[in-house]
């Protein structure tokens, strides 16, 4: 069963693909640092765009929802893009380095450290990429 992309489920899902992911724990070892992963398009019917936390610590997503006041938390890292650009990272048709490269993905922290760790963020694609999810 499919689930809707950037719901509470969809998060959850992520989450958990993330915990269950050897490859991920591998490649994200010596990664720290939370994230707002942001939908910016208003592709969700609502008046806002849809905001999804996560936190990641050392090859675990330690907790991730959706939230609703952007003020609610003070993330490391904010990563921002329209439905689209989400949809064609997480079906393998754009590479989120080269997304972030060409501002695609509109990234607000420290890029260098992101592009220090290529393969926890390919890592972290796959693991989304497995959801049946919903567009």
């Amino acid at each position: 069963m499919s689930i809707k992309f950037g719901t509470d489920e969809w998060v959850e899902a992520a989450m958990n693909a993330l915990n269950s992911s050897p490859a991920y724990k591998k490649a994200a070892t010596k990664w720290e640092g939370d994230f707002y992963f942001i939908v910016s398009d208003k592709s969700d019917g609502g008046s806002s765009a849809i905001i999804m936390y996560m936190d990641l610590w050392h090859g675990e997503c330690r907790n991730a929802a959706l939230v609703h006041d952007p003020s609610e938390k003070s993330p490391a890292f904010i990563m921002t893009a329209p439905l689209l650009v989400w949809k064609s990272i997480f079906s393998g048709k754009l590479d989120p380095i080269k997304g972030m490269m060409t501002k695609k993905l509109v990234l607000k922290g420290n890029k260098m450290k992101i592009l220090k760790a290529p393969k926890a963020a390919i890592e972290m694609v796959n693991c989304c990429a497995g959801i049946d999810t919903e567009w």
